[in-house]
């Protein structure tokens, strides 16, 4: 990150959605928002794109179905096949009703761990990783937005100025 940047903060979230309409109106590009929570809607705003993650989720769900339909195949009808209450594991199909809802859990339980370690690995919140937050306010009461002056129209007093005008508390230059 060459240059410097502009720390804009806010002590409520609205205010900060309005600020960033503002300053996105007036052509001012915003790099990033820390907030002690997310804020809906401020993604269109500041043009961060829809992720990708639903994607990831249905991966690892149909891994887990797969899996899942697999291990049920291999251990009750091919390795040890077991007649269970007078009805007999000849084919997967046969057994596919007494398999769905054990089946369901584990579809549920590879996306639920998948998604968490995804998570972990893009944020790089993983333990002994550095935060990325310029303050340490951001995860209590503070709404931080963060602006690159160097790519921006309005340059120097004029753009603090602009952010001033937003409501913001706090307008700091790194």
């Amino acid at each position: 990150m060459a240059g410097k940047v502009l720390y804009a903060t806010y002590d409520d979230d609205h205010k900060l959605v309005e600020g960033a309409k503002t300053l996105v109106g007036n052509g001012i590009h915003i790099s990033d928002v820390f907030s002690p929570f997310p804020i809906h809607g401020i993604d269109p705003i500041i043009g961060i794109k829809r992720t990708r993650l639903a994607i990831c989720a249905f991966i690892y769900g149909i891994t887990g179905m797969s899996l899942a339909l697999l291990g049920f195949w291999y251990f009750m009808i091919s390795d040890w096949p077991m007649i269970i209450g007078g009805k007999p594991n000849m084919t997967l199909i046969q057994n596919l009703p007494a398999f769905i809802p054990v089946t369901f859990e584990f579809t549920v339980l590879c996306a639920g761990h998948g998604m968490a370690i995804t998570y972990l690995l893009r944020n790089w919140t993983l333990p002994g990783v550095q935060a990325r937050n310029p303050y340490k306010y951001t995860t209590d009461d503070k709404f931080v937005m963060e602006i690159h002056p160097d790519h921006q129209a309005v340059k120097g007093e004029e753009l603090k100025k602009m952010i001033e005008e937003t409501g913001s508390i706090l307008v700091e230059e790194k």
